[in-house]
């Protein structure tokens, strides 16, 4: 049985759509399990060195999602293929296209938040240890206090999404076999 893709392959995204999520998808990973892991530790300067590594990825991830829906925004994406659309229930269409709209939001979410967080706590970010941002809310420890768990809040709700859009991209590649992922992975034909 061969695994080439079936002749009515879909249309691929852009090698440039590709790249950035993938990009975006990896390090929104990894800042999660690092910022899950930093939380737990003692006060050090390992912490400390984490806390501001988490925050130059924060703003890292914030751009390259700002350079992400730009590029979506004048780039259109293939449209899901008749076949699928056919063999998709209507909640999995709204699931699907609700899931993408909340991945988005969450992409500048959850660093601004961060951010906010960060300048009403005082810790002002200085990018690479070079180039100090600016805050964009005053010092304020309650403000700082209020704001916090939201941080918090939407990475565990992004994390919950990027579970589930893994999930699906899984269920289409095993179960449906419909040669949908394939769009989406550098290098494939």
């Amino acid at each position: 049985m061969s695994s080439a893709l079936p002749r009515s392959a879909p249309a691929r995204y852009t090698r440039t759509a590709i790249a950035l999520h993938w990009v975006v998808g990896l390090a929104i990973v990894v800042v999660f399990c690092v910022g899950w892991y930093m939380t737990g530790l003692p006060f050090s300067p390992q912490r400390l060195k984490l806390y501001n590594w988490h925050k130059w990825a924060g703003v890292t991830i914030l751009a390259l999602s700002a350079l992400r829906l730009i590029w979506r925004l004048t780039h259109r994406p293939p449209a899901l293929p008749a076949a699928t659309l056919r063999a998709m229930p209507r909640w999995q269409q709204v699931a699907h296209h609700a899931t993408h709209h909340l991945l988005y939001a969450l992409f500048f979410i959850v660093p601004l938040v961060g951010w906010a967080y960060s300048s009403a706590a005082g810790f002002p970010i200085v990018f690479l240890g070079v180039l100090p941002l600016p805050s964009f809310v005053p010092v304020s420890p309650e403000l700082a206090e209020a704001i916090k768990p939201w941080h918090e809040i939407t990475a565990y709700a992004l994390a919950a999404l990027v579970v589930v859009h893994v999930a699906a991209a899984l269920k289409h590649q095993f179960i449906d076999r419909d040669g949908l992922v394939a769009r989406m992975l550098p290098g494939a034909r």
